[in-house]
């Protein structure tokens, strides 16, 4: 047997053990009824990677089909491959491993998504590896910014921070707030060497934010950790939130942060959103 065709095989062997490890449910597809398939159908597997059922079939069957990187990355999120997992379908199709991060689409979970919304009225949203906003409930857009209202390229925490004017008015302590997420985004960054991902966004940050070119030389690094922040609404005056910040165990690099306040202005906040 070729080099090629172990190679091959051994995709094929990988992408079924994982397929085979998922439940509808994980993937946010419905169970229905007389499933004697264990796990994932082939043909969810290839609707959520936008591929044809028969391509997938001859991937699974150890055909050599070499797939491009770019559905390598799309059977990747549909099968919630960790980086190491990704990595590794990279290397058995091109002989190496993608160079960068940048061009996977980060998907959440439809739990998540659930968890996100159920916390109403505790503002609460997810951020992704380069701090975009994969999802927020109506309290954090009530109190922060409607992020799904905004460009795709501007649902970024950073780019709010920077860029928009209303985050300084949002933000009671800006300079301060501004600062330690620059820290920690340059913390990730270092994680993530050659991730085109976060020299785009560094770039574009340089470029409109006089800020960003001040503090950046300055090479400061902030960890996650929970704490407290100070926000100004209109209609709420000044008031302080407690947050936690939580990392999604299928996809570390997501961040689930959920705030709460004190009775009164919990209250408040729910008044808000009626």
């Amino acid at each position: 047997m070729s080099h090629s065709a172990i190679r091959a095989r051994e995709l094929g062997n990988l992408l079924r053990s994982r397929r085979e490890r998922l439940q509808p449910a994980d993937v946010g597809l419905p169970a229905g009824t007389r499933r004697r398939t264990r796990g994932l159908r082939r043909e969810e597997v290839a609707q959520l990677a936008a591929i044809s059922p028969t391509y997938y079939t001859y991937l699974e069957q150890g055909r050599e089909v070499r797939p491009s990187r770019q559905v390598l990355d799309a059977l990747s999120a549909a099968l919630r491959l960790d980086a190491a997992e990704r990595s590794h379908v990279h290397e058995l199709v091109h002989g190496a491993p993608p160079t960068g991060t940048s061009a996977v689409v980060e998907s959440l979970s439809p739990a998540v998504v659930s968890l996100v919304d159920r916390l109403d009225p505790c503002p609460t949203y997810v951020t992704g590896r380069c701090w975009d906003v994969l999802a927020s409930n109506r309290a954090a857009r009530a109190l922060w910014t409607d992020w799904p209202a905004r460009p795709p390229e501007a649902r970024n925490m950073l780019w709010w921070m920077f860029t928009d004017p209303d985050a300084r008015k949002v933000m009671v302590d800006w300079p301060g707030e501004a600062s330690a997420l620059l820290g920690r985004f340059r913390t990730a960054a270092a994680r993530h060497p050659g991730d085109s991902g976060f020299s785009t966004l560094l770039d574009r940050l340089h470029a409109a934010s006089p800020e960003v070119r001040d503090w950046w030389p300055q090479h400061k690094v902030v960890p996650l950790g929970s704490g407290t922040k100070r926000l100004y609404h209109p209609a709420l005056g000044e008031f302080e939130l407690r947050h936690v910040v939580l990392q999604v165990a299928d996809a570390p690099e997501q961040k689930l942060v959920t705030f709460t306040a004190t009775d009164q202005d919990q209250a408040r906040i729910s008044e808000l959103l009626r």
